[in-house]
């Protein structure tokens, strides 16, 4: 079936149950799902009753969608997202995204659980992302282009909205505490990354590494939709600490993290204007 008539389709299915036109869609990254508690007058809809939505596989990803305010701010919010390595097409992995577009959104906020390869960077921390390395090895955009959402040749150039890293950062700072920006770099995993990948990472420009987003952000973008993409950085990167990694140290890092991430992005929503 052609993927705008899926679309089309789970569209309707969602307005038998949510009645509000979101401003905003946030996806929610590993360990951080504990946002979607925070709306107000929240209508929630598992994954598996959306018609064409790929199911939620990963740890630490619930695998629902809430609607529902921050302050005034209509938003919808997914608690888990799908993933290329969980065997889902560039094209299932952004279903989502095409979906909360055609709800109404017009802004966009991503979140993740990274590595860290910035070494200025510590565990826990926030981090604004300003570009990224598609290292993937795919495009959701290959194949038939479809003009209404966007050109066959989208620009990439501010992927990366300047003026909502200005807001988050001002947020940040009016918080109390310093939100750096990076480059995120996207690989298919799921294994984590060796050291000698890490150090070529790093020699390419890269500060941050993770398995998601960067699709997402594509086809985001591909729809003139504006972008604020934030890492938690949940562990530092293979061989910048002498121990291996483990996903429930990922996990952890983000339940620790889970208030401050929090009170940022209720802050930052309701000033995102499309």
């Amino acid at each position: 079936m052609n993927q705008r008539i899926m679309a089309d389709v789970a569209v309707a299915a969602l307005r038998t149950k949510i009645e509000m036109t979101p401003a905003a869609g946030v996806v929610l990254g590993s360990g951080l799902g504990a946002f979607a508690d925070e709306l107000r007058d929240a209508v929630t809809v598992p994954y598996g009753d959306i018609p064409h939505w790929p199911a939620s596989t990963a740890i630490g990803h619930a695998g629902k969608l809430v609607a529902g305010y921050i302050g005034d701010a209509p938003v919808v919010v997914l608690s888990g997202r799908a993933h290329l390595y969980e065997g889902y097409t560039p094209q299932q992995a952004t279903f989502a995204t095409r979906v909360m577009h055609l709800l109404g959104a017009h802004s966009m906020v991503f979140t993740n659980a990274a590595g860290g390869i910035n070494l200025g960077y510590s565990q826990g921390a926030l981090v604004a992302i300003s570009d990224h390395l598609n290292l993937q090895g795919s495009n959701p955009l290959t194949g038939h282009n479809d003009e209404g959402w966007g050109p066959r040749f989208p620009d990439m150039s501010e992927a990366y909205s300047l003026e909502y890293r200005a807001i988050a950062r001002a947020t940040a700072a009016a918080q109390g505490f310093h939100l750096p920006e990076g480059v995120y770099a996207a690989l298919a995993g799921p294994n984590y990354e060796t050291p000698a990948e890490i150090r070529y990472l790093r020699a390419i420009g890269a500060d941050l590494v993770g398995m998601s987003t960067v699709p997402e952000v594509i086809v985001a973008n591909h729809m003139k939709m504006k972008v604020l993409a934030i890492s938690c950085v949940t562990n530092m990167a293979a061989g910048v600490l002498d121990q291996k990694i483990d996903h429930e140290e990922v996990l952890e890092t983000g339940r620790q993290v889970r208030s401050r991430f929090t009170t940022l992005l209720k802050a930052v929503l309701p000033q995102l204007k499309g």
